[in-house]
């Protein structure tokens, strides 16, 4: 009987031992989750939402940052309306917190100063101003930033607002834009719309 009790034991705890290992890796896949077209800022036409890619958007990041997200461990989304309203949702997981908050910082940076490389970049055609809208207290932080840019040979300007939070290792870009001026942006309900995304990383 002893030997019975022991052989079941042993076999209980293989089957214990297995299903740990079973579990592991699911638990190892497990992905930051991304905003629903819903928790975009409102829109007079709904929201539309692609499924989640793997890498960065074909032009190697987002507006103000190309190139600077790295493709490794990174993953994106993007938003769309009927009137052009368009965004998109670029989270990375990196390496270590260090090199999170690296990232950060340099996604900062780029956005913070886009107006003036972009004008730089387009002298005479192109008019853009930059502007910070202040920290946001959900998870380690989040920073929001508008940038206005205008073509004066056609007369159209366009507005975008991006933000950059980090939870932890996993860090988020979001960006909105469509046709108009800095007054025409929803920028409350995009802060709304930040935390929401920094909130579901994890």
């Amino acid at each position: 009987m002893n030997k019975l009790r022991t052989a079941l034991a042993t076999a209980a705890a293989a089957a214990l031992g297995l299903a740990a290992l079973a579990t592991a890796p699911a638990q190892a896949a497990a992905q930051p989750a991304f905003l629903a077209a819903s928790q975009m800022p409102p829109s007079s036409t709904p929201w539309t939402a692609t499924q989640v890619f793997t890498g960065v958007p074909e032009n190697g990041g987002v507006l103000c940052a190309p190139y600077k997200i790295p493709a490794q461990n990174t993953r994106y989304r993007e938003f769309s309306t009927e009137l052009d309203t368009n965004g998109v949702q670029v989270t990375t997981v990196a390496r270590t917190e260090a090199d999170a908050v690296k990232l950060v910082d340099t996604l900062r940076g780029a956005l913070a100063g886009c107006g003036t490389l972009l004008g730089q970049q387009n002298p005479g055609l192109l008019q853009a101003v930059s502007a910070s809208h202040g920290k946001l207290a959900v998870e380690e932080g989040a920073w929001v930033y508008s940038l206005d840019t205008a073509d004066p040979q056609i007369g159209i300007s366009d507005i975008h607002l991006f933000s950059v939070g980090r939870d932890g290792r996993t860090v988020t870009l979001v960006r909105w834009g469509q046709m108009g001026d800095l007054e025409d942006a929803p920028l409350t309900a995009f802060r709304t719309t930040t935390k929401t995304a920094v909130n579901k990383l994890h």
